[in-house]
């Protein structure tokens, strides 16, 4: 089972501000972002899922929340931590879900992910919402690949 982080990071660590990502839109990380994802499910904090009501992604949403545990959208099922969330991810029949949010999440599932996709969006932006610290030690780029408005990073885990 593979737990894998995407997330679009300003240069200065930034991922969002007022529930918004606070840099002008890139389509095209927004295109490579969906596709990605479009036949996973994916991992996401109540918040981050609120956001994205309007236009959900994945196959299933699985939401990690502490206030609210039922939601009203069939493809959405709720979880109480890592172990709870893998659990739903095999029990849906898939060997791999792509984590994608919030800061929180990000934070609470950096000691177990395997691999992460980091959009590295050029500039530095005010923002109230960070990617978590991370020991590159722990990590290996696997791929780098520089697009007009983003470079798209894959780092994968060290393994001992």
């Amino acid at each position: 089972m593979e737990l894998i982080v995407v997330a679009a990071v300003a240069e200065n660590g930034v991922i969002g501000k007022d529930g918004e990502i606070p840099w002008p839109s890139v389509p095209a990380d927004k295109q490579q972002y969906r596709a990605r994802i479009a036949d996973s499910p994916v991992v996401l904090g109540r918040r981050t899922f609120d956001s994205m009501r309007e236009d959900l992604p994945g196959t299933a949403q699985i939401v990690l929340s502490r206030s609210t545990s039922e939601y009203d959208i069939e493809s959405a099922l709720h979880a109480s931590g890592i172990d709870k969330t893998v659990e739903i991810v095999e029990s849906l029949g898939f060997d791999h879900a792509y984590v994608v949010g919030g800061a929180g999440i990000y934070d609470l599932f950096q000691p177990v992910v395997d691999q992460m996709v980091l959009s590295r969006i050029p500039g530095e932006y005010d923002g109230d919402t960070y990617f978590p610290d991370w020991d590159r030690t722990e990590w290996t780029l696997v791929d780098r690949t520089l697009h007009d408005d983003f470079t798209l990073e894959e780092w994968e885990r060290e393994r001992s």
